[in-house]
């Protein structure tokens, strides 16, 4: 039996609750790289365009804590 034939005799046993995990996964391990990688440079570009004066503000994850009203 082909690794392929085990998969799709596994997925025979897989509940349909988790199925939504197996196709993300498979979705992810099967996506094309280039693809990937030009949808990663358009997130980037939209971000270094961005003209929102504020988007370089740092601050520790202690204020963004106390912000948010987390005990740390």
């Amino acid at each position: 039996m082909s690794d392929k034939e085990k998969v799709i005799q596994l997925l025979d046993k897989v509940p349909d609750y988790k199925i939504g995990y197996v196709l993300a996964y498979l979705q992810g391990i099967t996506a094309d790289e280039e693809t990937d990688d030009k949808f990663c440079e358009s997130l980037l570009q939209d971000y270094l365009n961005d003209k929102d004066s504020g988007k370089h503000e740092v601050i520790s994850i202690e204020e963004f804590a106390a912000q948010e009203g987390i005990t740390l």
